[in-house]
């Protein structure tokens, strides 16, 4: 059992507690079996263990509305790999590539940079990251098609030659090849296959972290069969295609929570502790502030369908809390 233990174990119920009553408690207890014990320390461990200086590609962003637009992304998922993003920097100076819809691009930017990341070409965040100067990171465009996405997944891996990749709500396909929202509708149309580039990175051994809070994620696979009995509309037969919403993408660590924003949130606090550097960690003022900046930017409250500064039908005063109470499970150890 390692120091921080009591720390990581208490992160993980606090993220974990079911406020959206989404089945998520099942889906948790089969993750951390796997892991054997606590999921952000696990998440912490595998991400400062790349080099000094390392490669992660990251991806976030659901094309929420696929079916009216591709241009409607929503407020889980960015801010949380925004500030893993600034935690990897802070820490190990890390050359993040987000890819994500182009689509989707701007808003992803403006969140990065409201956590005080630059967005810069792959050249500059590569500097960056050598000299120690400027919290820099990349994104990139992916295909929309799964021709595309399969040989796109081949030549990023051999080109960007990643120590990490992380993925925080993002979703992936089921066993029919079908990409399917929490409601059990099909919302593949002008969504990037990038489920394939993380399931080329398993085949190559490439650690993969995975946050998610449905069953319909990126990382899910590794807890498919809790899924399919814990999860609306995750049995076999529950959607048109004849399977469910589960998806097939596994991970080396699945970090589960009730919002995977909060799951994020709980590996920047499992960092922060074991660095000791306070910095690491997502603050309540920084959880407003990207809040702020999703809604300016139009990124929607999925649950509710509308643009505002709630995050999964969950009032943006609680997301604040969720922070504050994750800062004050860290506190006295890094005081």
């Amino acid at each position: 059992m390692s120091n921080f233990s009591k720390y990581d174990d208490r992160l993980d119920r606090l993220v974990n507690l079911d406020l959206g009553n989404r089945g998520i408690e099942p889906l948790y207890d089969a993750s951390r079996e796997l892991a054997g014990g606590a999921l952000c320390g696990a998440a912490a461990d595998m991400l400062l263990a790349i080099p000094e200086g390392g490669t992660a590609i990251v991806t976030t962003g659901s094309v929420s509305r696929a079916w009216l637009t591709p241009k409607l992304g929503e407020n889980d998922g960015p801010s949380g790999a925004a500030a893993l993003i600034r935690a990897m920097w802070l820490a190990r100076r890390a050359s993040c590539v987000l890819v994500i819809e182009e689509t989707l691009m701007s808003p992803m930017a403006a969140t990065l940079q409201a956590c005080g990341v630059a967005v810069t070409d792959l050249e500059t965040t590569r500097k960056a990251s050598a000299d120690g100067t400027m919290a820099c990171a990349t994104l990139v465009a992916y295909p929309v098609t799964d021709a595309e996405g399969q040989t796109a997944a081949q030549e990023m891996l051999a080109h960007l030659k990643p120590d990490i990749m992380v993925s925080t709500e993002r979703v992936g396909r089921n066993e029919n090849g079908i990409y399917y929202n929490m409601r059990g509708r099909d919302y593949g149309m002008g969504r990037a296959r990038i489920d394939m580039l993380f399931d080329a990175a398993m085949v190559q051994g490439i650690p993969v972290v995975a946050v998610g809070d449905g069953g319909n994620e990126i990382g899910m696979g590794l807890v498919a069969e809790v899924v399919k009995t814990s999860v609306p509309y995750a049995a076999p037969g529950d959607c048109d295609c004849g399977g469910g919403i589960g998806a097939v993408s596994s991970a080396d660590v699945l970090m589960t929570a009730a919002v995977s924003n909060w799951g994020c949130t709980a590996i920047c606090a499992a960092m922060a502790l074991r660095t000791g550097d306070k910095r690491l960690i997502h603050t309540p003022a920084m959880e407003a502030r990207l809040l702020e900046v999703m809604t300016a930017n139009g990124l929607i409250n999925s649950a509710d369908g509308i643009i505002d500064p709630h995050v999964d039908g969950i009032k943006d005063t609680t997301h604040i809390a969720l922070a504050e109470m994750a800062l004050a499970i860290t506190r006295k150890a890094l005081s």
